[in-house]
């Protein structure tokens, strides 16, 4: 029997360690677009352009008007592990440029027919030619400040690379994505996309960072985001997140920035995406840009070979920070409606029970509805209208206001009820003669588990028989509650699971509840049941919106009144 001798250890050869790097920076055309941009980005690049032939699979040019280089610089640049963004180990902490590796240009002309043209400020222009990692020339060039980098035939010599792309349309679609992330990076840069003569991208120089989003995607989503800007300790966190009404279960949009680099981090998305709490249907994903700005020497950003992730010393803290962010952003009424309500209405009143025929704080029910508590209120005396027996419209100081009863009641329930699960529960009403329902056995179990959270918000229940139950309390969130339909409905949602997909079952019970004790459409309110209610809706935390995410008002301007009366 043979025995098979021990490989000897031996140095990669030159061109073979290349192309190992490159596997690690290179796996597309689209990571070529991404590590050239980001070098234009580091030279302090104001344009940059960007062409694409085949998706990138026959031409990769990159052009921009950045500090370019000089002849040496140029030719040192081909080495690997030759970069002037670092000089030290210590340099790693805190690093401000996108690259630093210093392995992208020649991990990149390892694999192509490459091309580097450059100039400085008051130089002489140089041009270098590579073909698969070897340097075949080096030539005086007539340009501009700046640099152009052109790759050609990518993967020509790794065949097996090359089998591998993608076809072009979806090439093609990469690059767009990652120019687009890097473009949100620095609105204030000019990017341009042509793929093969088409113009894909074409965004100018931005004030704001929702003007680069108008540039990049359009009106469609970019006005459907709120402003995101919070700081608690050493943590800023900035951006666009996006209204709870338009999310939807599929085509978000979610960008993570840390220091201004973009870096993949589920754990932050799904902190930001427990901001939405209670706004948001089950499933919905909400689109996100969320900028985080801490020290240097608080994440490390050196733990991923093509720079996309990173690592927080206080990963936890982080990310209740991004969650506050969020539920701060969502917090105003313009949430849901870009107008502003006339006055402010101190929350500290509404902090027991309240509901119709109650007032806060034991105040009489004929002064609050007279307007007595406050001058505050009385901006929402007389006009209020309800129309259809569901929506009530009361002015405003730019348009007019439409509420949904049902979803605001919803809203304001909800978070009554939150605060009665937490602390003292809510004051029952005795019945003069108790109910007594029949259940299925899966609904008989749901009570049972549920039996603590029922008796916090009102129900005394107890077995009787069977399949029967005995309610002696129940709830009086308003006039018109029916106590035995609203447990019944409870009841059967909490056994058939139909408020699924809260990760939070007090939530998840005070939704369900919320949902089911709210006053209905249909139902008719008279000029003080209507006045208590937008007044505890706009003391809630998240006015704007129902447990289900939709709105639950909507903004009527005056400019439009005045355009379709033909007065403006």
């Amino acid at each position: 029997m043979s025995v098979l001798a021990r490989p000897r250890v031996q140095v990669l050869a030159a061109n073979v360690a290349d192309q190992i790097a490159a596997g690690e920076v290179v796996e597309r055309p689209a990571s070529v677009v991404k590590e050239l941009v980001e070098n234009a980005l580091d030279a302090g690049a104001r344009a940059i352009r960007v062409e694409l032939e085949d998706g990138g699979k026959t031409l990769i040019r990159v052009s921009d008007d950045g500090s370019g280089m000089d002849r040496d610089d140029a030719q040192l640049a081909l080495q690997r592990h030759a970069t002037s963004k670092i000089r030290t180990a210590t340099d790693l902490i805190g690093v401000a440029t996108f690259g630093f590796r210093g392995e992208a240009l020649p991990a990149i002309a390892s694999v192509s027919r490459f091309e580097l043209e450059t100039c400085g400020e008051g130089e002489d222009g140089t041009r270098l030619r590579v073909t698969g990692g070897k340097l075949d020339a080096v030539e005086d060039s007539v340009r501009q400040r700046g640099t152009t980098i052109t790759v050609r035939g990518l993967f020509y010599n790794t065949p097996a690379r090359r089998k591998f792309l993608r076809a072009t349309a979806t090439e093609t679609r990469a690059a767009v994505e990652a120019i687009t992330v890097l473009a949100l990076t620095r609105p204030d840069v000019v990017f341009s996309l042509t793929s093969d003569s088409r113009v894909l991208l074409d965004c100018p120089p931005a004030a704001r960072l929702i003007d680069r989003a108008h540039a990049l995607w359009g009106g469609e989503l970019a006005d459907t985001l709120l402003a995101v800007s919070h700081r608690a300790g050493p943590l800023e966190v900035t951006g666009l997140v996006q209204r709870p009404a338009q999310a939807r279960p599929a085509g978000r949009k979610g960008y993570v920035f840390v220091r201004g680099r973009p870096i993949r981090d589920p754990f932050i998305l799904r902190a930001a995406e427990a901001g939405y709490r209670s706004t948001i249907a089950p499933g919905d994903r909400p689109s996100l840009l969320l900028f985080l700005d801490l020290p240097g020497d608080a994440v490390d950003v050196n733990v991923h070979p093509a720079k996309l992730e990173a690592r927080f010393r206080d990963k936890f803290f982080v990310e209740k920070v991004v969650e506050e962010a969020v539920r701060g952003a969502l917090a105003p009424l313009e949430a849901s409606a870009s107008f502003a309500v006339p006055g402010q209405v101190s929350g500290a009143w509404f902090q027991g029970q309240t509901g119709f025929g109650t007032t806060p704080a034991g105040v009489p029910l004929e002064l609050f509805h007279a307007g007595a508590l406050t001058p505050d209120t009385r901006h929402l005396s007389p006009p209020l209208l309800q129309v259809f027996e569901t929506y009530i419209l009361f002015q405003t100081d730019q348009g007019v206001a439409i509420v949904d009863q049902h979803s605001a009641h919803e809203r304001v329930l909800y978070e009554d009820v939150i605060r009665q699960l937490s602390g003292d529960g809510a004051p029952a009403q005795r019945l003069l003669l108790p109910l007594t329902l029949d259940f299925a056995p899966a609904e008989l179990d749901a009570i049972e588990a549920h039996r603590e959270l029922l008796t916090r918000i009102g129900y005394e229940i107890e077995p009787f028989s069977g399949r029967s139950i005995v309610v002696h309390t129940a709830p009086n969130p308003h006039p018109r509650f029916e106590a035995a339909r609203c447990l019944q409905e409870l009841v059967a949602d909490l056994a058939g699971g139909r408020f699924g997909g809260w990760q939070n079952r007090l939530e998840r019970f005070a939704a369900t509840y919320a949902c089911r004790a709210a006053i209905k459409a249909g139902q008719t309110l008279d000029a003080g049941e209507m006045r208590e209610l937008i007044v505890r809706l706009l003391t809630a935390s998240l006015p704007a919106h129902d447990v289900h995410g939709r709105p639950s008002m909507v903004q009527l301007p005056k400019e439009e009144l005045e355009r379709r009366f033909g007065r403006s």
